[in-house]
């Protein structure tokens, strides 16, 4: 069974599930809600926890063997698997499996994995899972759910902020919601509960926004240029290598010749999407892009590609950077 995160609280109410899989690449979201799973654990009388971490050495028999094997010191166990790449292998799927295929109610299996793959979400070893158990995946927030999620953390400790003050803190903190708890922290320590204002955020918060290059890329498909120079400077300024923010740039450019050249040919876009790895959650800024850019400006980025590369290798004259700002504008404004 598939649950949103803000679900867990209410599921917990109702009762345990011998399985819980807590997957995705935010990890204040990722640690916090297998917490909350452990604690319910532990409230329901599994005051044994074994703690298994997957890597390259791991032998999965020992997931059977702990499963088969009694505690001295309590009836009910917690096996508390950690599988960081997301993904067990063809033997950890064939011990997964065999797991759900004889469940003993004295245990229970907390899974928390990076981000899943979507072929991952099609595999017999998870479709046994979210059968048996709680499937919860978790996301990077943005938007409105950053807002919404700032607000109630705020709210646990007893802080307001009006909508200026709550987008400001959003804005710093976008990217890196441990550096968001952190400064809420801060907030309360130094002026206790109750209202903030947009000044007081303003004089405490420092600006934690951490971007990567997909954000760059959504945010340029999106036509956001607000977003392109924040996002671009911070990438700079945390020190990502210019010839990877170059990379994503024209592979999208590539990517978007290739689905335009697709649906000319013929192919339905849903089809076009598909061949080119373009998923549900994407769908909409690429069409929106797809509808913005023609073929002469997705060739214009790459000739610009090009020039930022000899900078880059030092065969031409002229900063990297300021190139590569030019090829994400190139994405927004378009003549």
């Amino acid at each position: 069974m598939r649950i949103k995160p803000e679900q867990l609280t209410a599921e917990l109410k109702k009762g345990l599930k011998p399985i819980y899989v807590v997957a995705g690449d935010e990890p204040l979201q990722l640690g916090e809600m297998a917490d909350a799973i452990r604690k319910a654990a532990r409230l329901a009388g599994y005051d044994n926890r074994e703690v298994i971490s997957v890597d390259a050495n791991f032998e999965w028999n020992q997931l059977a063997f702990l499963a088969d094997s009694m505690s001295i010191f309590s009836d009910k166990k917690i096996i508390d698997l950690r599988l960081p790449s997301g993904a067990p292998g063809i033997e950890g799927a064939k011990a997964l499996v065999s797991y759900c295929g004889r469940l003993q109610e004295d245990n229970l299996l907390l899974i928390t994995a990076g981000k899943l793959a979507s072929s991952a979400l099609k595999s017999r070893w998870f479709e046994a899972l979210d059968k048996q158990g709680v499937v919860i995946q978790v996301w990077p927030l943005e938007g409105q759910d950053l807002i919404n999620w700032l607000q109630q953390r705020l709210r646990q400790r007893g802080l307001s902020a009006e909508s200026d003050g709550l987008r400001l803190l959003a804005s710093r903190v976008e990217g890196n919601l441990l550096a968001a708890a952190q400064e809420i922290e801060k907030l309360y320590v130094l002026y206790g509960a109750g209202s903030l204002n947009q000044q007081q955020i303003l004089d405490v918060v420092a600006d934690n926004s951490r971007y990567d290059v997909f954000k760059l890329i959504d945010s340029a498909l999106s036509d956001r240029e607000d977003r392109i120079v924040k996002i671009l400077l911070g990438l700079r300024g945390e020190g990502i290598a210019a010839p990877i923010v170059l990379w994503a740039l024209t592979r999208e450019a590539r990517s978007l010749i290739k689905i335009k050249w697709a649906i000319i040919g013929g192919q339905s876009r849903d089809m076009a999407y598909r061949n080119n790895q373009i998923w549900d959650k994407r769908k909409q800024i690429v069409s929106h892009a797809l509808n913005r850019l023609s073929d002469k400006d997705l060739t214009s980025i790459l000739v610009a590609g090009a020039k930022a590369d000899r900078q880059i290798k030092g065969q031409e004259s002229g900063d990297a950077w300021e190139t590569l700002r030019e090829i994400c504008l190139m994405f927004v404004m378009v003549k």
